[in-house]
């Protein structure tokens, strides 16, 4: 993504010049990930206030990036298989929600400031603080990984796309913590909606991490 940024400045500036793009380049500016609906984002917020915000929360901080299966050695949990091995939700997923949230785990895709959870947050890429970073202090590349933060700042958030059925009636997304000890977990929370209102059915944990490592498995 900071490839694109970059090569979409050196676009402009070999349009002005009139210098030929090489393939190569244009393919790099066109590989941006796409930005994430606005409807994703109350379901979003219902997951934080519900999963992790706490009286004591001051600061939520979120990969800017979703998860993909182009990290699929690492999330292998997030496949078709895997979840029907672990028999997640008692495989009883309908199979159109099931086929939507698989698919949009294919690329990562971009979220925006359109978090309304009640609590400020900043967004990290990779784990590092993005700029202007006003309340962080610069973090050693050794020790990037580990969001140096106060305590009442929940740990490193990541989300996948929201799946959901043809009826938007029942929404499926995956949320994993990164804890500030090295602990976190991954979990696959199943929504439903009536008439408006969204609630949360059903959570299952995919796997939990106890010394910085995930152990697959609920």
């Amino acid at each position: 993504m900071l490839i694109a940024e970059r090569m979409g400045f050196s676009l402009a500036i070999v349009l002005v010049l009139g210098i030929p793009l090489s393939l190569e380049a244009a393919d790099l500016v066109g590989k941006q990930p796409t930005a994430v609906p606005a409807e994703e984002y109350p379901l979003y917020d219902l997951v934080v206030r519900d999963k992790f915000l706490t009286s004591r929360t001051t600061m939520v901080v979120i990969e800017r990036l979703t998860v993909s299966q182009a990290e699929k050695n690492e999330r292998e949990y997030l496949s078709r298989e895997s979840l029907e091995e672990e028999e997640i939700f008692e495989n009883r997923l309908p199979p159109v929600l099931l086929d939507d949230f698989l698919f949009k785990l294919k690329a990562p895709s971009r979220l925006d400031g359109k978090f309304n959870f009640g609590v400020p947050y900043r967004f990290v890429r990779g784990g590092v603080p993005e700029e202007p970073e006003v309340s962080l202090a610069p973090i050693p590349a050794a020790n990037r990984r580990r969001i140096q933060a106060p305590r009442s700042t929940i740990g490193l958030l990541r989300f996948s796309r929201v799946g959901f059925t043809r009826r938007e009636d029942q929404a499926l997304v995956y949320v994993e913590e990164e804890r500030l000890d090295g602990t976190g977990g991954g979990f696959l929370v199943w929504l439903n909606r009536r008439g408006r209102v969204w609630t949360i059915a059903d959570t299952e944990v995919l796997w939990m991490a106890q010394s910085g490592e995930p152990s697959a498995g609920p």
